[in-house]
Formats: C-alpha cells, structure tokens, sequence
C-alpha cells in the first residue's frame, strides 16, 4: 500500500475496510441477471466457493446480509425448539430472530469473552430436547472463538440436532472446515472477515439440514436453503443477485487465490493475532477480554 493511500486505516471491527481493487470490481458494468454472463459467474466461482468453505457441497449466494441466512437457518433448520449459545452481540441476534420465527429458545448464556466448553455443552444437551444448536464461531463483540471443531462432534452425537454456524467473522480469516468438522448449515456475511462491501451472505448446507428443510411448512420461498442450494447446482442465482457484489466477490477470491490461497490468508491473520497478544503483553493497562487459545484471529477487544 503506498504512503498517500486511503487504505490501510480502518480498523472498526463492524466492517472491514475494502482493498481498492476490489472497490474497483463494483464499477463492472451490469450484465442481465438471467443471462449467459450471469450463469458463467456463478459456475466460475462453485469451486473458489467451495475451497472457501472447505466444503464437496454447493456453496450458495444470496443478496442481503448475513441476518437473512441466519433466519434461513431457523427456518429450515429447526422445527421447534433450537439452543442457541450466547456470548455477545451476535449470539443474542441468533436468539431474536429464532423467537421472532415462532420458535422455542433455551438460551445458554456465555461469560462475555468466553466460549462453551464441550462438556457444557453435553450437558446442555441433556436437558430439554431441542431440534438444533445455534452458535457464532467468532464473536465480533468480545474478540472470543468458539471451539467449533471440539464441540460439533457433541452435537453430532446427537442423532436428530443440527448445527447452525454464524462464520461471519472467521470465514476466510481463519479455519472454517464444513465437512471435517460436519458442519450442518454455516453462513456469514461479506463484510467482516471476506473483506468485502456489506450485501452478500454466503451459505452451506448439509444434505440431511436440506432433507429436514424440504419436510419443513413455513420456511417461505427468498430464505427456502434448498431452493438456493438446488439454483446453485444449476448455475443459477436463487433470486434476483447484487450483481456488482458478485463481481467484487469473484475479484477477491481471485486475490486469495493469487496470495497463496485460503490457507495462506488465516497464516496472516493468526500473525497478526500474534502481534496484537506481544502487544499487550507489553502494556500491562490493557488485557485481551478472551483468554488464550480461545482468541478470534480477525478481531481483537
């Protein structure tokens, strides 16, 4: 970044600031929504998508913010009572929008800061049956990271409860493995850890979150996952896409790729991550909320 650059000074965590190359991506001229060009964007990105997600399943796009695929995932998800783990800001709005849907919460409320152990969670899970398990991977309020990869396996024990991942802040900033972990549906917005203008929200579902979604009354049509999946499969946006956003998207999965690729990309931000904890072990006024080990590598409070 040169010295007279805008860029390179944003550091507020409820948007990441937008590498100009990509700024200049919105400026492509539209193309028709239903038309050739738009069905070779979408086939273009189906693999970078799914490297992305770390995923063999379709990866879909929807226009919007990550919020829409978070009231998708209740409405396909759960059928009637979901246990949603809250930590902050963003936990809290899983449960919101959950209760607004008509669904029962049981609410696990999570120091600010911290994160869910297993064994708490087993315990959870012992208590009133619910139909799924809604969590934020990386808290943006409290700087915590949920240890998705130890927790899933205590849902998966589970034989009819879903998991439901906000990875609005981790997503690309640090690992996200949807089908090493048996991730059940994840999402996340575009404006946080992709590093792209709000208006996006990316989302993966597993084949038995989409046979319980398809046998679900009330999930409605714009936010209906295996609507989206199945448009996906055919090279087709689900609904009318932000066109301009799929250009940015497709110039900034270009840019990881050209960077080293994904893997690459959460080596840099756990550098970083590395940086803030030197630095605040040198100015002892200021403590880092969330303990060690259990620190989001793309935002820090």
């Amino acid at each position: 970044m040169s010295p007279d650059s805008a860029a390179g000074h944003r550091f507020s965590p409820d948007a990441a600031e937008v590498h100009p190359h990509i700024l200049e991506a919105l400026a492509h001229p539209l193309v028709s929504s239903r038309g050739p060009e738009m069905d070779e964007m979408v086939q273009s990105l189906r693999a970078p998508l799914k490297s992305l997600f770390r995923t063999s399943r379709e990866v879909f796009v929807s226009a919007g913010s990550a919020d829409g695929l978070m009231e998708a995932a209740i409405r396909c998800g759960v059928e009637e009572r979901v246990l949603v783990i809250i930590g902050g800001a963003s936990g809290e709005q899983f449960a919101q929008i959950a209760l607004a849907c008509g669904k029962e919460v049981v609410r696990v409320m999570v120091h600010p800061g911290r994160s869910l152990d297993p064994e708490h969670l087993a315990q959870f899970l012992d208590g009133p049956e619910v139909d799924a398990v809604a969590l934020v991977h990386a808290e943006i309020s409290t700087g915590a990271l949920a240890p998705l990869a130890d927790l899933t396996p205590v849902v998966r024990a589970k034989k009819d409860i879903h998991l439901l991942v906000d990875a609005t802040g981790s997503l690309a900033g640090s690992p996200v493995e949807t089908d090493a972990w048996g991730l059940d549906f994840v999402f996340a917005g575009s404006e946080k850890a992709l590093a792209l203008p709000p208006g996006l929200a990316l989302g993966n579902a597993s084949p038995r979150f989409l046979d319980r979604s398809r046998k679900l009354k009330g999930r409605g049509l714009y936010l209906d996952v295996a609507r989206m999946a199945d448009a996906s499969s055919r090279n087709e946006p689900a609904t009318t896409p932000a066109i301009p956003h799929w250009f940015a998207l497709r110039a900034q999965l270009d840019r990881i790729d050209a960077n080293g690729g994904i893997e690459s990309r959460w080596k840099h931000h756990h550098e970083m991550l590395t940086m803030v904890e030197e630095w605040a072990i040198l100015n002892p006024r200021v403590r880092l909320l969330a303990p060690e080990g259990r620190r989001a590598w793309t935002v820090s409070c």
